[in-house]
């Protein structure tokens, strides 16, 4: 039996499930999801992880499962697809193009499915992240990385424009930074990736844990269904002009305010004690 993620240092480690859905590690326990890449060197999100990872999400709709971590073991977070697995298909009739399709229609349905998920993901990032292992992070909620991290879209390096990875990475990063990455290959340091909005935290190797789990330690300290309706109401009005994503706030608050999470704490903070959520 497989143990959970230590979360924080206010609660005892306890065990977890844990199983391996072919290239990928997946354990539950303490209200926490750890996903792990588990095929290096280069993590690839080839299909066989492109369908654990969709499966995967699916199991993470359970109620005990209140927050998500996507890591990877290796030096490799991810290095996107599987180009030899790409390249096999070239042989077809058609040149591969049915099969580019379903396989890249397959890998944004999971971006999507990180991004749409009502619970936090927070992507743990120990080593490089390129292509489309880069559009994973992006597509997480939250990031943390080591110092020795770096991050890049160089599907330039080899033809290929980044496409679908400039979804996800041109809604984190500014217009700029995304560009240059998509334009010129070039790999960002994990400060670098901190500074443009890719990555919350960045910290020593040997503390990336630590650090993940203090994060989830304090998501956990929240109501999850009040985070599962911020999440979803901040994904839906990223879209929206200013007036219109005011007048769809003021709407979300005033159901908010009528749940019993911020009944109770509201009234917590008045009465000066902790809320029980």
């Amino acid at each position: 039996m497989a143990e959970a993620a230590v979360i924080g240092k206010r609660q005892p480690r306890k065990a977890s499930a844990g199983k391996t859905d072919g290239p990928l590690k997946v354990q539950v326990g303490s209200g926490v999801m750890r996903l792990t890449l588990a095929n290096p060197p280069a993590n690839a999100l080839s299909e066989a992880m492109i369908a654990a990872l969709s499966k995967a999400q699916q199991e993470a709709h359970d109620e005990k499962v209140r927050v998500v971590v996507v890591a990877a073991e290796g030096r490799l977070f991810s290095g996107g697809h599987d180009l030899k697995e790409l390249t096999a298909h070239r042989g077809r009739p058609d040149g591969g193009r049915a099969y580019f399709e379903e396989i890249f229609r397959r890998c944004a349905r999971v971006m999507r499915g990180f991004a749409e998920l009502e619970k936090p993901v927070i992507a743990e990032v120990g080593g490089l992240a390129t292509a489309a292992g880069c559009q994973l992070v992006a597509s997480c909620d939250l990031a943390v990385a080591s110092k020795e991290a770096r991050f890049g879209v160089n599907g330039i390096d080899f033809g290929l424009f980044c496409s679908t990875p400039m979804v996800a990475l041109s809604r984190k990063v500014p217009r700029s930074v995304a560009l240059e990455m998509l334009m010129t290959g070039t790999m960002i340091s994990a400060e670098r990736a901190r500074e443009a909005g890719l990555v919350n935290r960045v910290v020593e190797p040997e503390k990336l844990r630590e650090a993940t789990d203090e994060l989830v330690a304090r998501i956990l300290e929240r109501p999850g269904a009040v985070l599962a309706l911020g999440k979803k109401a901040f994904r839906q009005q990223l879209g929206m002009g200013l007036g219109e994503a005011y007048d769809f706030a003021s709407a979300v608050i005033v159901g908010n305010m009528m749940m019993e999470e911020a009944k109770e704490g509201i009234g917590a903070f008045v009465e000066k004690r902790k809320p029980k959520w």
